[in-house]
């Protein structure tokens, strides 16, 4: 009797691992030589890049409250005017002074990430409504199997966040403002819960 060898089988799924930060951030980790800086450090603007400059700080937080130390955050956003550096970008052409992209690990002794980069332009949703401006964000560490997704939108734009298409489609509202990010001056303050009472909302995409 012939043995099907099953080919093409689903590997199975794995963590992050504690290597992620030597593969995408090796000076980070003490690993020189292989980059000149680690793939996006540092601020995702110059100084000819249009927009207001912002910083965003915040934790990876688990279920028990305590600030994950071995995080790796990224994120993707728009430009002042809405665009994306992106070659599937088809509205106009971005700002060319603006990276769109940026990675930061946590901190190994507080667990907080920080991003310098710029405020976001709105962006139109499928059916063409305006979404809030918001950045998008992707989360890995050990024990997350498939990296997290979310968003941060600005509490300083009440109005179009109560218009916004993506924040309108979540059912409990009690848990929108886990993607609204509190202003100090030019700080805006995000905390990504992955358990808990103040768990963050995630995105399946």
């Amino acid at each position: 009797m012939v043995q099907s060898l099953g080919y093409l089988k689903e590997s199975p799924s794995q963590t992050a691992g504690p290597y992620v930060h030597i593969g995408c951030t090796p000076n980070f980790t003490g690993i020189e030589g292989v980059f000149e800086k680690d793939l996006g450090s540092g601020p995702l603007y110059n100084e000819r890049t249009r927009g207001e400059r912002i910083t965003i700080r915040g934790r990876v937080i688990d279920g028990s409250g305590t600030p994950l130390k071995d995080a790796l955050v990224e994120i993707w956003q728009a430009d002042a005017d809405g665009l994306y550096n992106s070659p599937s970008e088809t509205r106009g052409k971005a700002d060319p002074d603006f990276a769109g992209w940026g990675r930061c690990p946590a901190d190994m002794e507080t667990g907080e990430y920080i991003f310098e980069t710029i405020k976001p332009g709105r962006v139109p949703f499928r059916d063409g409504r305006l979404m809030a401006p918001h950045i998008t964000f992707w989360i890995v560490a050990r024990g997350i199997n498939i990296g997290l997704h979310t968003r941060m939108y600005f509490a300083d734009e009440t109005e179009a966040n109560a218009a916004d298409p993506v924040l309108a489609r979540i059912e409990h509202k009690v848990r929108v403002p886990t993607l609204i990010a509190a202003r100090d001056g030019d700080i805006y303050t995000f905390d990504i819960h992955l358990q808990g009472e103040n768990e963050t909302v995630f995105f399946d995409i």
